[in-house]
């Protein structure tokens, strides 16, 4: 009697183990959740997380040079004790590297950060640009370090980008999977900087990929802990700021002064994107119009926030010590007021003199500010009934943040991890739903998605309108001598009619002319001189434009839903 059973459990054994060996077969030969993607996913973690914290040590040591600061956090208080001309002459000094820098490395003079990652993502198979990219990591350590009003997660998400580009191209990765370890560098790169493992992950599937394909969250999640754990190892489980205090609602009576708030904040978080984009122009104006030259203007940024700083030294660098200061309830009504204006202001300057930096971290600053300033104001009128001031402070920051980066989900996360106070998760949740529904309506989206829209690349309005841009219709069309090629004859006549696109363009220039024509196929020429007659390449085909449209848009519908 034993024997049938000994035999029927060494065939279950025998199964098991079959099953089990085809299992890491797959996982080691097949899609991209094998188990070599994961590893080297937790690689490009570890590397990321590495460069956040060494970009993080670089601005620490930078700062103590130029400021005598020992503690980041704290940079305004030692500016503060410092002569008024050492005050001004650091920005200025750093303004002039940072335009030789980026003057000599990078064609534009402009800093990459995360809008480029952002960019690189959607129209690059995940590949963003090294060489400026390296220069601008190196332009925004020296903003920083030496007076500039912006914040570190810009450079820190563009040097993860250049990290898993590098990646990428040595293992010839293709779209889908240069995405995904781009999405695990960046996820890395902000919980080490942040020590926020779950804002980290999300910010990268919602600002970077935008979208939550089950696919790409392991791998990123994995990242994420590896650039966590780095974080931890040099400063601890701690928070970014401590609070003092836990506001907690009254009977949730308060809720209707959050929806407010968050309003509130969306206008706040709007001119804030505007004055930027504002200086951006004025500043670029006024460079032509006095033949400035470009690697001069981060200098003359450097200047006004030298001259800023000497009265009002809390616009140096990332803030920590402000925000802490307004989530402590530390600072009064008029403070938190002048605070959070000047703030904008120095965000403007440095973000218009081209000087480098991120904009998150100056966002927390001013959100916190402005919530804290609603708060006073609040509690005065209703004190019966109301909680903490600080409690709108910390949902005041959250909503700012969120309306700046369109990330309300991420931001929300993050302002918990950078805190440590889930308790008040429902007042953050309304101030930031409101602030992102009102300031995604005032600009195209985010920050990031009108900075990428002022320089003609339609992101935010989705594939259906950026994929057109990626097809050149040199590559689509169908030369003269094919056997499928359009009638010569039919051609010259459409040219005479003006009926005709240049085969440099794209798709997006293409489409509007077939709706308006009407035709099935419209001619390619090279335009010549005043005098010179167009040369004809060929024919682009409606039904050929509409074909590798379709193919785009199916590929990245599977990607999004894997």
């Amino acid at each position: 009697m034993l024997e049938p059973e000994k035999s029927i459990w060494a065939e279950k054994r025998r199964a098991a183990a079959q099953s089990a060996r085809k299992v890491w077969q797959v996982l080691l030969t097949r899609g991209p959740s094998q188990f070599q993607f994961w590893i080297i996913a937790l690689i490009i973690g570890i590397a990321a997380g590495f460069a956040a914290l060494f970009f993080r040590k670089a601005i620490n040591a930078l700062q103590y040079l130029a400021y005598g600061a020992e503690d980041m956090a704290r940079i305004h208080s030692y500016a503060a004790t410092l002569p008024w001309y050492w005050v001004l002459i650091v920005p200025i000094i750093g303004g002039l590297a940072v335009g030789l820098i980026l003057h000599h490395f990078t064609p534009d003079a402009r800093a990459r950060s995360v809008a480029d990652v952002i960019e690189g993502a959607a129209l690059n198979e995940g590949r963003v640009e090294k060489r400026a990219g390296l220069a601008s990591v190196a332009a925004s350590l020296i903003t920083l370090g030496m007076g500039g009003s912006s914040g570190r997660e810009g450079p820190v998400v563009h040097m993860a980008g250049i990290i898993s580009s590098w990646v990428s191209n040595r293992i010839n990765a293709n779209g889908i999977t240069g995405r995904d370890l781009l999405g695990c560098a960046v996820a890395a790169a902000v919980s080490a900087s942040f020590n926020a493992p779950i804002a980290g992950a999300l910010f990268a599937l919602e600002v970077v990929l935008r979208h939550f394909a089950l696919h790409a969250f392991a791998p990123i999640v994995i990242a994420s802990v590896a650039g966590t754990v780095i974080n931890r190892l040099e400063f601890g489980d701690i928070t970014e700021f401590n609070l003092l205090q836990s506001g907690m609602l009254e009977f949730y009576v308060e809720l209707p002064a959050f929806l407010i708030l968050g309003l509130i904040c969306g206008l706040v978080a709007t001119a804030l994107m505007h004055a930027v984009f504002f200086a951006e122009d004025f500043a670029t104006h006024v460079q032509r119009r006095i033949n400035l030259p470009r690697w001069l203007r981060p200098a003359v940024a450097g200047a006004l926030l030298g001259g800023l700083a000497i009265w009002f030294p809390h616009i140096i660098g990332v803030g920590y010590e402000t925000t802490t200061a307004a989530l402590s309830g530390e600072l009064l009504l008029h403070e938190a007021v002048v605070f959070a204006v000047l703030k904008v202001v120095a965000v403007a300057v440095t973000f218009g003199g081209r000087m480098g930096g991120g904009i998150f971290s100056p966002s927390l600053m001013v959100g916190a500010l402005t919530g804290l300033a609603f708060g006073w104001i609040a509690t005065a009128i209703f004190p019966e009934v109301s909680g903490s001031h600080t409690l709108y402070a910390l949902a005041g920051m959250g909503a700012v943040a969120a309306a700046v980066l369109g990330a309300p989900i991420s931001t929300t996360l993050i302002v918990f991890e950078l805190t440590g106070d889930w308790q008040t998760g429902l007042a953050v949740m309304v101030a930031v739903s409101m602030s992102t529904a009102l300031g995604s309506r005032l600009v195209r989206r985010s920050f990031f998605l009108t900075q990428l829209d002022r320089r003609k690349i339609r992101l935010a309005a989705g594939p259906q309108t950026y994929l057109l841009a990626m097809f050149r219709v040199a590559k689509l069309m169908r030369k003269s001598g094919d056997p499928k090629a359009a009638p010569e004859e039919e051609c010259w006549e459409m040219i005479e009619d003006g009926v005709y696109i240049d085969g440099n363009a794209t798709l997006e220039a293409a489409m509007p002319i077939f709706d308006r024509s009407g035709a099935r196929f419209i001619p390619v020429v090279t335009l010549g001189g005043e005098d010179q007659p167009p040369e004809l390449w060929g024919a682009l085909f409606h039904v050929d434009a509409l074909k590798a449209y379709n193919r785009a848009l199916a590929a990245v519908s599977e990607e999004e839903h894997s």
